[in-house]
């Protein structure tokens, strides 16, 4: 009897083949187990994970189609920057600007989910790849989720380092974009004030609590690379 990777295999065959067109209507569940001879679940699972993967659009009472065009989904990896720096074959440093425990402005309580009056850290924080710069880190720890930030050393590691090491999270949100630097990014990462730079903006969370917000900076030549 199939498996449900097989049924899957060759459902998949069937579509890229243009046996079951773009748009077309696949045959019910019943049938297809019909035709394989299989159970019903198993064409289930099969069908589930087409559909997971941006092959197929199911609807309740509408039956199963192909989509006209695969949908798929962009995976952006971010990895800790020391790994990232050190996998290139390159000598990583680090350097801890700022450290403070200030009230924030009022679109990062926002974020953070506190009151204007409710304090967290705010850090920024230099990258270097074999001298240069390479990432400006400026990020805010809520202390109302995780009050132990407050004794956390940072001047030796980063504190996305500790961040892993102290609290998993549950929900992330990034942002890319093009953002302007001003003049004390512009003098950490050696550019002029204004320059645009490769910017991304990540909040998480952990079962709804917000853990952490950052704003990453990247030098000049920095390439995101993602993969679907």
């Amino acid at each position: 009897m199939p498996s449900y990777l097989e049924v899957k295999a060759e459902i998949l065959r069937r579509i890229t083949s243009r046996k079951f067109a773009p748009g077309a209507l696949l045959p019910g569940e019943i049938e297809l187990a019909a035709q394989f001879d299989v159970a019903r679940g198993t064409v289930n699972r099969a069908m589930r994970e087409l559909t997971d993967e941006g092959f197929v659009e199911r609807r309740r009472k509408g039956g199963t189609r192909v989509r006209l065009s695969p949908l798929r989904e962009a995976r952006f990896h971010i990895p800790i920057i020391r790994g990232e720096i050190e996998s290139a074959g390159l000598r990583y440093s680090y350097l801890l600007l700022v450290r403070e425990i200030i009230c924030p402005p009022e679109d990062i309580c926002k974020t953070l989910g506190t009151g204007e009056a409710v304090k967290a850290l705010h850090l920024t924080c230099l990258h270097s790849a074999d001298g240069n710069p390479y990432q400006h880190e400026d990020r805010w720890i809520s202390l109302k989720t995780l009050p132990q930030a407050r004794d956390a050393d940072f001047s030796v590691a980063g504190p996305n380092e500790w961040l892993v090491r102290t609290v998993p999270y549950s929900n992330v949100e990034v942002s890319f974009l093009a953002a302007a630097a001003d003049s004390k990014q512009a003098q950490a990462l050696q550019v002029k004030t204004g320059d645009p730079l490769f910017c991304a903006e990540r909040t998480t969370w952990w079962q709804g609590k917000a853990i952490t917000r950052v704003k990453l900076l990247f030098g000049k030549n920095y390439r995101m690379t993602a993969q679907y």
